[in-house]
């Protein structure tokens, strides 16, 4: 059975690594780095993405790696995700629709020492795909002309990590992460007369590491009531990059080790009622404001390409949700299901011509539904939750375009009892 799992496991790891990201269609994507990746996993997504302080010893949140020295000690937890998503864009009185299905994550977690739980995985870090036509305004005499505009790539972490409960109520833990991948984006136009002026290949690729450091107080306040406070920190630091910007076949802007990663701040409360029901709110900020980004500007009337300030802005995120089960322990099949919601708003991290970019509201319900006795597990140590949640997010600024996107993430988490002692009588 170990074998099976194990091989599973790599299989998922092995695919995830070339497409481990969600999908997107976003012509916000060729901003930044991208659309920036939801990094939770199937219980969290159902509330919204909330999680930096929630703790459970039959799930991997790796939200706050500090969660980790809350897993069972007799279970080895597994926990793979994919999604899939309509997305209307509307621009005046144009409308078009878009779909995608991609796989999302892989997570493990299980217990190495008393008090020391362990995590690994694969995770997204941005998403870049888009593809449309516009025009460009020339002059009076030449009018405007057609170009193309594409996008694609993306950038992926694969993970190891350590949660300790250092005393009573305190737990740490730390993310580490190898950060690798590279996106491309492209204008190219038709015309032979204007290609140097509007045909441009941007070329991105990192391989770097991120370091998230965490911290949980679960604070017992009744026999049955706890209240809990989550933090992280995540470092910023320069990636081991390359960037290009080539002008039909000549490179016009070259540099290595100029993109960064921001520091990223987070905090969570939670509340706790037994096994029957959680409520929490996250707060993050990610100071992309402190970061350069390639850019254009006019020197003399030349363009001219370079790491400029004031291209990237920082990012604030508020996400409320809660997770609800009648009776976790009952012998009844229906009061084991697990009842989420959850509500966010988040601010753009970019600027579009000088303008902030668009604010992204969203709205979330999910369940958790035990399967029991799957086919291949004759003993029954395994009782897998499958998680279906549903997520409906607004991406919208004045006079831009807005974004309508319904996702549905579907997550299997496996609970295998690989540490439990058997005795014969």
């Amino acid at each position: 059975m170990k074998q099976q799992f194990i091989i599973a496991a790599v299989s998922a790891f092995l695919s995830l690594s070339a497409h481990a990201q969600s999908g997107t269609n976003s012509p916000y994507s060729q901003f930044g780095y991208g659309v920036l990746s939801d990094q939770s996993q199937s219980t969290s997504r159902g509330m919204n993405g909330v999680g930096l302080a929630y703790r459970s010893g039959s799930v991997v949140n790796t939200l706050n790696p500090a969660s980790y020295s809350a897993v069972d000690s007799l279970t080895m937890v597994f926990d793979v995700g994919l999604s899939g998503q309509i997305t209307n864009f509307k621009e005046g009185n144009r409308r078009l629709n878009a779909r995608n299905a991609d796989f999302e994550y892989a997570v493990g977690s299980f217990r190495l020492l008393p008090g020391l739980g362990a995590s690994f995985g694969v995770l997204p870090y941005t998403n870049v795909g888009y593809d449309y036509s516009a025009t460009k305004s020339l002059d009076e005499t030449f009018g405007s002309v057609a170009v193309q505009m594409e996008g694609s790539g993306g950038l992926h972490q694969a993970f190891v990590g350590l949660g300790w409960n250092v005393v009573g109520p305190l737990s740490v833990g730390v993310n580490v992460s190898y950060l690798w991948g590279s996106f491309e984006r492209s204008i190219t136009t038709g015309s032979t007369v204007y290609v140097d002026d509007f045909s441009k290949v941007y070329s991105y690729r990192a391989n770097s590491y991120l370091l998230t450091l965490g911290a949980q107080w679960d604070q017992p306040v009744s026999k049955t009531d706890h209240l809990l406070i989550g933090a992280t920190v995540g470092l910023g630091h320069k990636l081991g990059s390359e960037v290009s910007i080539s002008n039909g076949d000549t490179t016009v802007f070259s540099a290595n080790d100029g993109l960064r990663v921001p520091m990223t701040y987070g905090l969570g409360l939670g509340w706790k009622h037994g096994t029957k029901m959680f409520v929490g709110a996250d707060f993050s900020l990610q100071k992309w404001g402190d970061v350069d980004f390639p850019s254009s500007y006019s020197n003399g009337g030349e363009t001219l390409y370079d790491f400029r300030s004031g291209v990237l802005k920082d990012r604030y995120q508020v996400n409320v949700g809660a997770d609800y089960v009648p009776a976790a322990m009952s012998r009844n099949w229906l009061n084991r299901i697990h009842y989420r919601l959850g509500m966010g708003y988040a601010t753009p991290y970019y600027y579009i011509n000088g303008a902030n970019g668009p604010k992204e509201l969203s709205v979330s319900a999910g369940f958790g539904i035990p399967l029991e006795r799957v086919g291949w597990n004759v003993r029954g140590n395994m009782r897998p939750l499958l998680n279906i949640s549903a997520q409906w997010v607004r991406t919208s600024a004045p006079g831009l375009i807005t974004e309508n996107m319904f996702r549905i993430n579907l997550g299997l988490t496996f609970n295998e009892r690989w540490f439990a002692k058997w005795k014969v009588d």
